[in-house]
């Protein structure tokens, strides 16, 4: 069993209160939608994490959290974001994307957003709209994620999706530059690697001034920090665990036992960042849900055979294009800039109280406890006041 797996599955036996240790066998329930195997010679993954409910389909009824609960959950405006456009950058081709994320607005009563009216834009690394790039089953998860996340938060905002080559840096990095360029106030990056001799060349593509970036953090929970989410002016996006509940928020939240949190080994540690207890970049700065065992409903029906259609998708490639949407329904993203105001009114976020993503002794770096803590950072949206 590799390391991701091995990773989701004690997560997912820790939420159902169970010992991690008693992982024996491969829960088929649970897929990583990338490949898993994480390369230090600069090529990225995703961070989709999928299953199939037990009623799934083209037409199933929907489970999993939809728009109006994430609105409720994070005390969302129901409008604004008109004139804000945010950038999803990906690998590879989602054939069925636009008629699928059709399919998740209509479903939710969220206005139609389209090639047609203007709305919806895809293109390749270049900024074309051919040739695009050969398709993807796995990644197409990931790119049905990302548009259903980033409506579901800001269904007035228009997405653009560029699509890399290929999952290399030098592809990706194209590619969000490409999408940096394109008038977007924000750009959601929901995949990673492990850190890598040379990645300071290839930071340039994350640095775009007037333009949020954000990464997630990644899906192993408490180790080393990833790239791009490690870079300091990008936004490191964490992972929460998000439930109903009858109290006066209406929900309660803690740390997903997978989300990414660690120092970085090559990264200096920012100004405006200071925690303790790591000397170099802290990764994560802010969170949103991402726990695959509570679920997001995507609807995907690219190369997933008789799965295909309603899914429940989590990861903290859900929570890194949610919150861009955030940045855009707020309409800053040119003033945002890294994360620094992001720690400057963390007043304005929700506190993340609760829950581990491994073992540091109890320590803020895999702990959620009051006030900073890696796996969420400074918190979760309360509103907009702070983005």
């Amino acid at each position: 069993m590799n390391r991701f797996r091995a990773a989701l599955i004690a997560g997912a036996l820790l939420t159902l209160g169970l010992p991690a240790t008693a992982v024996a066998a491969p829960d088929t329930t649970l897929h990583a939608a990338c490949s898993s195997t994480v390369s230090t010679t600069a090529t990225a993954h995703c961070f989709a994490v999928y299953r199939a409910p037990q009623a799934f389909g083209a037409n199933a009824t929907p489970t999993g959290f939809g728009p109006a609960d994430l609105r409720s959950a994070y005390k969302l405006p129901s409008t604004g974001g008109a004139g804000q456009t945010i950038a999803i950058v990906d690998a590879y081709d989602n054939p069925n994307a636009e008629a699928d994320l059709g399919a998740y607005r209509q479903q939710f009563g969220l206005p139609a957003c389209t090639t047609a009216n203007g709305c919806f834009k895809k293109v390749n690394q270049r900024g074309a709209a051919s040739p695009l790039p050969e398709g993807s089953s796995g990644w197409g998860v990931e790119i049905s994620l990302d548009l259903d996340m980033v409506s579901a938060a800001c269904p007035d905002c228009h997405i653009l999706l560029v699509e890399a080559d290929s999952a290399t840096s030098a592809n990706l990095g194209a590619a969000e530059d490409t999408a940096a360029a394109s008038g977007a106030s924000a750009v959601s990056n929901s995949y990673g690697s492990d850190e890598y001799n040379g990645m300071d060349v290839d930071a340039r593509h994350y640095q775009h001034p007037g333009v949020a970036i954000l990464a997630s953090s990644g899906d192993y929970g408490f180790q080393p920090a990833s790239f791009p989410a490690s870079l300091s002016n990008v936004i490191a996006v964490g992972g929460t665990s998000l439930v109903k509940a009858d109290n006066a928020r209406g929900w309660t939240e803690t740390a997903w036992s997978g989300a990414g949190s660690g120092c970085s080994a090559w990264i200096s540690k920012p100004v405006w960042q200071h925690d303790a207890n790591c000397g170099m970049r802290t990764v994560a700065d802010v969170a949103a849900v991402a726990d695959p065992n509570t679920g997001l409903a995507v609807y995907d029906t690219y190369g997933l055979g008789t799965q295909a259609g309603w899914i429940l998708v989590g990861g903290t490639s859900a929570a890194s294009p949610f919150i861009a949407g955030v940045i855009g329904l707020a309409g800053n993203g040119s003033q945002l800039g890294d994360a620094s105001s992001l720690y400057a009114q963390a007043d304005k976020l929700f506190d993340v109280v609760g829950g581990s993503n491994g073992y540091c002794g109890g320590d803020y770096l895999c702990t959620g406890l009051a006030g900073y803590d890696a796996p969420t950072g400074v918190g979760t949206p309360n509103g907009i006041g702070a983005f």
